[in-house]
C-alpha cells in the first residue's frame, strides 16, 4: 500500500496519523483547539479498521490516568488536549514519567494564562519542555511547524517513547491545528500483538508479574532512581536533538523560531535580505532536547540573534544559555493569541539586533 495524499486540517492529520500507526488506545476530553483530535476518531470508527479503542473520558484527569494504564500493560496509548486541559493533566505526566512509561500527549496551545483564549500560542513552552508537573523529570517534546508534521510525529513520538521508555510530547498551536495543507499519510500499520518485557501482564510461567510504580519510600532508593532518568535525559540530549536550518550558510544574524513562528521567521528572511539583510533561521523541532550545540557553533559567526515566539519569552532562555554572552540575545513575540507578522520580525531584528 502507497503512501496517500489527503487535504487536513492538523488536528485530522494527527488523529489519522495515529490510527495509522497502529494505535492502541486514544483516551481525551473536548477542549478548543484541539477538540477536533477527538471528533475525528469518534467519526472515523477505528475500532472497526484496527482494533484502535477511542475514549472520551470523564475529564482531563481521568484521560491522563487511562492513558498511565494503557502504558502500564505495554500497550501504545495516547491523549490529546490544549493548554488548561494539559495543566490538569500534569500530575498524571509526572506518574507516568516516574514510572518510566512510554506513551504520546498532544498539546495544540492556546493563549493563557487561566482560560486565556482560543487562539493559538506558544505560552506553555515552559511547561513541556521543564516537567510541568512535580519532580526532576523530563519530556521528550517534538514541535511541528505543518500539517504534514502533525502526522510524522505520531509515529517519531511513539517510536522515541518506546526507545527510552518515556512520556512525549507534540507541541503544536491553534493554528497548525486548525490551518489545512496537503498532506501524506503513510500505509496502515498493524497494532502490535507482542509486549515489552516490562509490561504488566500478570504472572506468567517464566518470571513473577511485574509491578510498576513511582513511588519508594526509601531515600536513598528514590535518589538512585532520580540520578537513573537524569542519565537517560543527558543520553536523549546527546542522540536525539533534531534541527532545520534556512538560509545559514552566509547568515549574519539568526532568527530561533519553531512551530507557527518558525513560518513566519521564513518570510520575514525573505523580506530582510531583500533589504540587504543577511538573516537565516534555526528551526528547532526537538525542544527537548533543545539544538543547544547547534546555536552555540553558530554563535561564533553571526552578529546576534532574535528569538521569535508567540510568549512573553521563554524559549530565549535556553537560547540565551546556548550563546552564553558571546553574541547579543533578544526576544520578540506577540502575546494574547495574536501571530506576529514577517514584518514585525524584520522590524525587531532591525532595533533590537542590528541597532538601527
Amino acid at each position: 500500500m502507497e503512501k496517500e495524499l489527503r487535504l487536513m486540517k492538523g488536528n485530522e492529520a494527527i488523529a489519522e496519523a495515529a490510527i495509522r500507526a497502529g494505535t492502541d488506545a486514544y483516551f481525551g476530553y473536548p477542549i478548543t483547539p484541539q477538540s477536533e483530535v477527538l471528533e475525528y476518531l469518534t467519526a472515523e470508527k477505528p475500532h472497526e479498521r484496527t482494533g484502535m479503542v477511542v475514549l472520551q473520558a470523564e475529564s482531563e484527569v481521568a484521560a491522563i490516568n487511562m492513558v498511565y494504564g494503557g502504558a502500564g500493560c505495554g500497550k501504545k496509548v495516547m491523549t490529546s488536549s490544549s493548554s488548561p486541559g494539559v495543566s490538569l493533566k500534569q500530575e498524571g505526566i509526572s506518574y507516568i514519567a516516574g514510572a518510566e512509561l512510554p506513551c504520546l500527549i498532544v498539546n495544540v496551545v492556546r493563549g493563557g494564562p487561566g482560560l486565556g483564549t482560543i487562539q493559538p500560542a506558544q505560552s506553555d513552552y515552559f511547561q513541556a519542555t521543564k516537567g510541568g508537573g512535580h519532580g526532576d523529570y523530563r519530556l521528550i517534546v517534538l514541535a511541528p511547524s505543518s500539517v504534514q508534521e502533525m502526522a510524522d510525529f505520531v509515529e517519531l513520538a511513539f517510536d522515541l517513547a518506546f526507545k527510552y521508555r518515556n512520556p512525549a510530547m507534540i507541541l503544536s498551536d491553534g493554528a497548525i491545528g486548525q490551518m489545512m495543507e496537503k498532506v501524506w499519510l503513510k500505509p496502515q500499520k498493524e497494532r502490535k500483538k507482542e509486549l515489552p518485557a516490562w509490561a504488566t501482564t500478570g504472572k506468567t510461567p517464566d518470571r513473577e508479574r511485574n509491578i510498576i510504580t513511582s513511588l519508594d519510600l526509601d531515600s536513598y532508593k528514590q535518589e538512585q532512581f532520580n540520578i537513573k532518568l537524569q542519565e537517560k535525559y543527558r543520553e536523549i540530549q546527546e542522540k536525539e536533538v533534531r534541527f532545520e536550518t534556512f538560509q545559514c550558510d552566509d547568515a549574519e544574524y539568526l532568527l530561533v523560531a519553531y512551530g507557527t513562528s518558525a513560518r513566519v521567521s521564513q518570510k520575514a528572511i525573505q523580506l530582510a535580505r531583500e533589504e540587504g539583510i543577511k538573516a537565516g533561521l534555526l528551526r528547532p523541532i526537538t525542544l527537548f532536547p533543545f539544538p543547544s550545540t547547534e546555536i552555540s557553533e553558530m554563535a561564533n559567526r553571526i552578529k546576534g540573534i532574535l528569538s521569535v515566539e508567540m510568549s512573553a519569552g521563554q524559549m530565549v532562555e535556553d537560547v540565551r544559555l546556548s550563546v552564553n554572552g558571546r553574541v547579543p540575545v533578544e526576544h520578540f513575540g506577540r502575546m494574547g493569541g495574536i501571530i506576529p507578522t514577517p514584518e514585525e520580525v524584520v522590524e525587531n531584528l532591525k532595533t533590537k539586533i542590528i541597532g538601527e
